[in-house]
């Protein structure tokens, strides 16, 4: 007799593999269901995370029409089972919470909360006096875990001095001018009078401050050592002053202890007549030398740094802020090597901005700052459309339930445009409004490029779909040998059934069945075989994608939309192999973009967002990472544990890219994180689920400071600073 299953191996989507589920809308996954768990364990962060339909809502999707009752009976039906049905339990559940507060849904609310996140400025100390709190164990207490009172507080102004952050090169040194062109200095405006500003840090971390879990500044070349406050970081560009002053009024009920030492220092400008289009031509027109051959010196490499936005999308100030910080950062102070675009899609298919200049200027100006225009692209799914025209056939199965050409599933279609218009760089970060950065932008953005170029192929692929978690893992050559080793001992022909590629992954792949494919770019051939190379082939080659979330195999999960592809042909056939890097930031390069344009025009190929690239790129052997960038989390995770459930899950099903995504709530980066948000408030100044706030900051250890970390999603700031 066959055994029986439970039900957690039961798979909905092999009984309806067009049918319009979600893996995040399972009930006992959603955060609002887990709302009075995550009260009773003492978690602060609010329910914000993104479900499914919040993310069709963000990139403007209407709502599904569900045309299939029998998948919603099914539906419900599974999830009466799931939620226990009836009130009797649900009577024994609050009993259960009433009685026992750690009776919580998932294993990992048992750890401890950790609170040195928000020790303040008052609080800082020198980095080798700095002791962090993490136990990295929950049967450990927490030793680091004072209270405000036992920390050695300043008095009144912070312990430590603000300093200027560059973290550019010595652009006026005879190291840097020997190999390169002059940079000449940019301005923002055209009479050249108003100098861009610099951005302060502090020489030190606020005393048991947590450490990040996965990821590693060390490995990137991050600095760790300095911590970001709110004015110092956001401050030259109009945080902390009202508007007579030029502000944008912000910070301005905030605790300041100590700020007016900024205040003293940067010049309170007026960005609302700033043309950012203007300000960026002109600084690559100084330094347009730097970025040609010839003379002898190095060609610096030109980018665009892509910000997806929309029609109806509000900027706050808080929002303006961030975006001014990355023009300044990346573009102005480089000398040009960065240009900001926005990438504006136009939700109304009835607007001819393709046809009509006065249209298209129109809409412009009704839903873009003054101060963007001259960055602004506008782009709607109507002219994708006539850009890559139908057919699409053979889709294997549309989970979204949307046509094709919609930016829920094709929003690489405007980028890949995009790069076709605009051949002058050589790469493209496509970037999402709420996404925030409290480092430096190119500083991230350098040294992570730094470090991917020094990345070799051999073994890439493999280190890519593992988080590399440093006190489990050791330094990253340690990493990289663990990987090596544990390729060389996968028995293929025991896991037949779950791979979709050769391990290891060398060069291109195209022994799968398909209809066509495009050849793929020069110096794509490896040079040798795998295991005659010595972790050469790569290395000084740039990076044709960075992710930020390792690019896993969707075949060995139960991710939603990992049969959303198109164009590939026969479905008695298997699906062509395929990757995944969930959340579409990434960087790619103009090679890859190109490749992606080509395939989609010529072979009618494409997949969903967040699969189209990484998949893209391992069928042409281009180069391919996983940017390994410090992420945080909210209790003080065992590290063995976390290394089980996110690089060894049992069942696909536990899988954090499928039904095990709750084990990202707590992360500072992630889809549907809810700490990233809260944490992002708090370090603003904001009062957040009984925290925080200027009152508890001016008792307690003065304001938030933090390393850089990217955080995500942000979806307001907008919270009270009293």
């Amino acid at each position: 007799m066959r055994e029986r299953s439970s039900w957690r191996d039961w798979n909905p989507l092999r009984r309806f593999q067009h049918g319009r589920y979600s893996y995040q809308q399972i009930p006992s996954l959603s955060v609002e269901s887990l709302n009075g768990a995550f009260q009773l364990a003492s978690q602060q962060w609010p329910q914000n995370t993104v479900s499914w339909r919040e993310r069709r809502r963000k990139c403007g999707i209407a709502k599904l029409s569900w045309s299939k009752p029998i998948v919603l009976a099914v539906a419900s039906i599974l999830i009466l089972t799931l939620l226990g049905g009836g009130g009797y339990h649900h009577h024994q559940r609050k009993m259960r919470e009433k009685n026992n507060p750690k009776d919580v849904p998932y294993y990992w609310m048992h750890y401890l909360r950790l609170n040195g996140f928000y020790n303040g400025i008052r609080t800082l100390v020198p980095y080798s006096q700095y002791a962090a709190e993490n136990g990295y164990n929950k049967t450990e207490p927490l030793s680091m875990q004072t209270s405000p009172e036992q920390l050695k507080l300043s008095k009144g102004q912070p312990p430590l001095e603000p300093q200027v952050y560059s973290p550019y090169p010595e652009y006026s040194s005879q190291q840097y001018l020997a190999d390169h062109h002059t940079v000449h200095t940019c301005y923002l405006d055209e009479a050249e009078t108003i100098p861009v500003p610099d951005i302060y840090a502090y020489p030190g971390v606020p005393q048991h401050m947590a450490e990040p879990f996965y990821g590693s500044y060390d490995t990137l070349g991050l600095e760790d050592k300095m911590c970001f406050e709110r004015y110092g970081r956001y401050g030259p560009y109009g945080f902390g002053y009202n508007a007579t002053s030029n502000g944008t009024s912000p910070g301005m009920n905030a605790e300041s202890e100590g700020s007016d030492k900024i205040f003293e220092k940067i010049r309170h400008i007026n960005y609302d007549h700033v043309d950012w289009g203007s300000a960026q031509r002109r600084c690559h027109e100084r330094n347009k030398a730097r970025f040609e051959d010839g003379n002898g010196k190095k060609r610096v490499g030109r980018q665009a740094y892509v910000l997806r936005t929309w029609t109806g999308y509000e900027y706050t100030p808080n929002q303006v802020i961030a975006l001014r910080a990355m023009v300044n950062e990346l573009s102005l102070k480089s000398g040009g090597e960065y240009d900001v675009h926005f990438l504006v899609h136009v939700k109304n298919d009835s607007i001819p901005i393709w046809a009509d200049r006065g249209v298209y200027q129109q809409t412009l100006e009704e839903n873009v700052p003054r101060e963007f225009w001259g960055i602004s692209t506008l782009w709607s799914e109507a002219q994708m459309e006539m850009y890559y025209p139908h057919p699409f056939p053979g889709n294997f199965a549309n989970m979204a339930g949307s046509k094709v050409h919609s930016v829920y599933r094709s929003a690489h279609f405007p980028l890949q445009w995009f790069a076709q218009q605009h051949p002058e760089y050589d790469h493209f970060w496509n970037w999402e409004m709420d996404i925030r950065y409290s480092g430096h932008y190119y500083e991230f953005n350098n040294r992570i490029a730094e470090w991917a170029r020094q990345q070799p192929r051999k073994g890439m692929w493999e280190r890519a779909r593992r988080f590399y978690i440093p006190k489990y893992h050791g330094s990253w050559q340690n990493f990289t040998n663990f990987v090596e080793q544990e390729t060389a001992d996968v028995d293929v022909g025991k896991n037949d059934q779950v791979k979709s590629g050769p391990v290891p992954i060398w060069g291109p792949i195209k022994d799968f069945p398909n209809i066509g494919m495009m050849e793929s770019p020069e110096g794509t051939s490896p040079p040798t075989t795998y295991e005659q190379d010595n972790y050469e082939w790569g290395v000084g080659e740039d990076a044709d994608l960075m992710v930020f979330n390792p690019i896993f195999d969707p075949a060995t999960t139960n991710w939603v939309f990992s049969w959303d592809i198109s164009g590939y042909g026969d479905h008695t056939l298997p699906p062509p192999p395929r990757r995944v890097a969930i959340i579409t930031v990434a960087r790619l390069s103009k090679r890859l973009l190109d490749t992606m344009h080509k395939e989609t025009w010529h072979m009618r190929h494409t997949m969903f967002p967040e699969m189209w690239p990484p998949s893209v790129a391992m069928h042409h052997g281009l180069k391919a990472v996983y940017v390994p960038h410090p992420v945080y989390f909210d209790r003080d995770w065992d590290v063995g544990y976390m290394n089980g459930v996110f690089n060894y899950p049992h069942e696909i099903w536990e899988s954090p890219f499928g039904w095990g995504e709750h084990n990202m709530l707590g992360s500072s980066f992630y889809y549907n994180s809810g700490f990233s948000g809260a944490l992002w408030r708090r370090w603003l100044g904001q009062w957040e689920n009984g925290e925080g706030g200027r009152a508890a900051e001016e008792a307690g250890t003065g304001r938030m400071c933090l390393r850089g970390t990217l955080h995500h999603p942000i979806k307001h700031e907008r919270g009270p600073e009293a």
